[in-house]
Parts: C-alpha cells; structure tokens; sequence
C-alpha cells in the first residue's frame, strides 16, 4: 500500500475524517459542482460527475447534497458560487515532492496560502511540471475485508483490469489504470461491494524513505495544508515506513 495510501489509514483511525467531515462535504461538494458544468449532469455520460457521485456517496454525503450540488454546476442554481481547478506543485520539508489539487473561487488567496504552508516549514512552492512528471494517474478502490474476502476481489479486480490488490489491516485496495475504472466500479456494483473511497489519485513512481522523526515532521505539514478550505488533495511521494505508522498511531 502506498505513502498515500497509508496517510489515510491512518486519518481513518484516529477519527481526523469523521472529526473534518463538514470539510470534507464541502470538497465533495466541489468536485461534483465542476464536473456538472463541465460535463454535463448525466453520470452515464459524464465519467466525471459519476466519480464525483461515488466518491460522494462512499463519503455519507445526502443525496439531496449531491443533487443541490450537480444544480449549482449546471447552472439551475443561479446563487452559486463559481468554482476553477488550479493544481500547484513543490516540495515539503526534507524534499519531499508534493502535489496539491485546489478548487478555488479566489486563485490569489489560494496560492498565497499554499506558498505559506509550504515556506513556513522549509518547503517550496515550484512551476508547473516541476515535479510531476514523478507522478502517474491511476484509479483506486478501497473497502473492508468484512465486504468481500482477499481471494475474491483479487480474482474480480484482475478480471477487470487492475494492476494490484493489497490488504492493510483489513482495508483491501484495488489499484490498476485509468481506464480501468468503470469496468473494476461496474464488478464491485455488481458484487454488492459498495467502495468505502474511490477515485483517481497520482501516484509516485517512486517513493523517498526518511527516518521516522523526518516522515513525522513532512506529514504534519501536509495535514496543515490539508486544512486549507481550498485544497481537495495532496499527493506525496514520501514512503510511509511501519515504524512512522505505528508512531502516528500513537499519537
């Protein structure tokens, strides 16, 4: 299971989601926004608006949320606010390289916060491209064990054309490429698996090991700009050792 992976993980034990999930409600409600006015409101044509819906409903958002949600992007609610897609790169202390994917009414404000974020711990904010091209999309599926048994999703996600299962302390994750997300969503449906997180992340190609003290220190400043009310998600390509999980769990 990947760094990112495992920082959510970890989030989910300590109740941090739970504890943020007016904030969280509000990202999901952004994502399912823009990709109604940028797709139209019919998730069976707009691949990304039935993303959007999945990751809202795995996230115990109301369906009237969601349909309030997908008015305001399509424009039949005529109060709401307009929303942009801006992604900024950088480093995190230590050189991690992070990636922050932002949806903003207000670019200005946005970018002056991520540059604090990031300044006031010894990271940077870098140009465009500067460290993406260390990162690769792909598609992800999480749920518990308790939904369906190792053996099964591993022979259900291949047939659909993942590149991976993985089981972290009970929380099985399917990984495989973009275009494999509809045909591993349609399987788990058909299944009765209803997917606790879903979506599309970037993954690090390859991951930078820091001792434990380090890896402490990087993920706090990635959970401070996580609070940001205009960041949606962070990406890192920080290794999250067992020594690093089983400190963050004492916490």
């Amino acid at each position: 299971m990947s760094g990112h992976s495992k920082w959510s993980t970890i989030k989910r034990k300590k109740g941090l989601i739970d504890a943020k999930r007016g904030a969280a409600f509000t990202r999901l409600s952004r994502e399912v926004t823009l990709a109604a006015r940028e797709g139209g409101s019919d998730p069976d044509t707009n691949f990304r608006l039935r993303l959007a819906i999945e990751k809202a409903r795995a996230g115990n958002m109301p369906k009237d949320n969601i349909e309030r949600s997908i008015k305001k992007g399509t424009g039949e609610d005529k109060d709401g606010v307009v929303y942009e897609e801006v992604t900024y790169e950088g480093y995190a202390p230590k050189g991690v390289a992070v990636i922050m994917e932002c949806m903003t009414e207000n670019k200005n404000r946005t970018v002056a916060e991520i540059r604090h974020g990031l300044d006031k711990y010894g990271g940077s904010l870098g140009a465009n491209g500067s460290v993406a091209w260390q990162f690769e999309r792909i598609c992800f599926f999480t749920f518990s064990e308790e939904k369906m048994d190792f053996d099964a999703a591993f022979e259900l996600a291949i047939e659909a054309g993942a590149d991976d299962v993985s089981n972290e302390d009970g929380v099985i994750e399917i990984v495989g490429p973009v275009t494999s997300f509809k045909e591993i969503s349609d399987a788990l449906n058909a299944a009765n698996v209803a997917p606790e997180d879903a979506g599309l992340r970037m993954e690090p190609k390859q991951e930078m090991a820091l001792d434990v003290t380090d890896t402490l220190q990087v993920l706090k400043v990635i959970e401070n700009l996580e609070e940001l009310d205009d960041v949606q998600n962070i990406y890192h390509n920080m290794n999250i050792s067992d020594e690093a999980m089983a400190a963050l769990e004492a916490e």
